[in-house]
């Protein structure tokens, strides 16, 4: 049996890598998790989650348990507690970490400045753009999470090159220390998707006639999601094509303005909340346009979802997008904020089916070539083995 170099200069212990998450919910990052330590090899890893913090149940974690990794929560409710870094120094050493990935603020800062303190090496993941509007105490969070990238990570992962950037415009960070990886999605959960039954009973359990046209959006619940501008559009959708429906999948703290938004331009009867849902490709399979009128994204994972259940997608161009959806290719392409250029843009799909079958077919060869989850955790299996290694020497 042949093995390949880094596995003959490194031996054959399987390293311990810690991620450091500040919760498990059903965010982006969060759900990352699952296909990617699905993915990662056990050959070369023995990998453990840690989360500070408990966020709408930690409903992730139930998958990750599911896979046979151990989760762990350390309660850090805030970064002035003091006990935060002498836990965390402790629990790395108990659990002999060799390696820490930290993702999200509490994790990125916390996490890595503990790793140092142990001489292990640590990576840390970027999935959003970074911001400099915002109120003071979150630009302070977010100052002293660059200053922490900047002085204790060894690499930041950015899921963009737009994202990459504009993170290198704001943080000071060497160049060398940030390195692009797009984030992948498992193409097994759509492998089998029984397009036409799960149309039929997705469609059923919403009470959405059989030859509805349904638009999905697949977000958590924000006001940075731009879902209110896609529900001012719906009049005008509508208008031209009576048959519509608005499927929102997801849950989050701006529901209840959403709500309001529905009643106020009079579509309570087109638009339906699922709450947090744990079957998205069959959601997915059941529509007919993926729609994400986003206002900032590094990447949005759920449009590789929407390629890969073969959707055309609406999207606004901001952050990562068009590194995703070339307009006329597998999506079209909007200005965000903009309530008329989304209702455009699901008229004119809407009714080409022939645009909308080519946009479904060119979104799944590009889901295959650049967002496979396997190619990422490849990439990721050589960043943790480099690492190790010079750690070593």
């Amino acid at each position: 049996m042949f093995k390949d170099n880094i596995s003959d200069l490194l031996g054959q212990r399987k390293y311990n890598i810690v991620f450091f998450i500040d919760g498990l919910g059903m965010g982006g990052a969060e759900r990352l998790m699952v296909p990617i330590l699905r993915n990662l090899s056990r050959e070369h890893f023995a990998p453990r989650v840690c989360a500070f913090q408990i966020r709408n149940g930690n409903p992730v974690a139930e998958d990750l348990c599911a896979l046979g990794i151990p989760v762990d929560l350390l309660p850090i409710p805030y970064l002035r507690d003091l006990t935060a870094l002498p836990r965390l120094y402790k629990y790395l050493k108990t659990v002999k970490a060799d390696l820490v990935h930290t993702q999200l603020e509490f994790a990125d800062i916390l996490g890595n400045i503990a790793a140092k303190l142990l001489r292990l090496p640590s990576v840390s993941t970027i999935h959003t753009m970074p911001s400099q509007e915002m109120k003071i105490k979150s630009k302070v969070h977010q100052d002293i999470e660059f200053f922490s990238l900047r002085n204790f990570c060894d690499l930041t992962i950015s899921v963009s090159e737009e994202a990459r950037q504009f993170y290198l415009g704001i943080s000071k960070a060497p160049q060398s220390t940030l390195r692009t990886i797009y984030n992948g999605i498992d193409l097994d959960n759509f492998a089998n998707l029984d397009y036409g039954r799960e149309r039929a009973t997705v469609r059923r359990e919403f009470g959405v006639p059989s030859d509805a046209k349904l638009l999905t959006t697949v977000a958590v619940l924000r006001e940075l999601k731009g879902i209110q501008f896609m529900i001012r559009a719906l009049p005008a959708i509508l208008l031209a094509d009576p048959s519509v429906y608005y499927l929102l999948v997801g849950e989050g703290s701006y529901r209840e303005a959403l709500e309001e938004e529905v009643d106020k331009v009079g579509v309570k009867d087109r638009v339906i909340f699922t709450g947090q849902r744990n079957d998205i490709p069959r959601l997915l399979a059941a529509s007919n346009v993926f729609v994400l009128p986003t206002l900032t994204e590094a990447l949005p994972t759920v449009l590789a979802e929407a390629m890969a259940a073969r959707l055309p997608i609406i999207a606004s161009a901001v952050g990562g997008v068009p590194e995703m959806v070339t307009d006329g290719q597998n999506g079209c392409l909007v200005h965000p904020s903009e309530p008329q250029e989304l209702s455009q843009a699901c008229i004119a799909l809407l009714a080409d089916i022939e645009k909308q079958k080519s946009m479904a077919l060119a979104g799944w060869q590009i889901v295959n070539q650049k967002f496979n989850i396997r190619e990422q955790v490849e990439q990721l299996k050589t960043i943790y083995l480099d690492l190790i290694k010079t750690y070593e020497k």
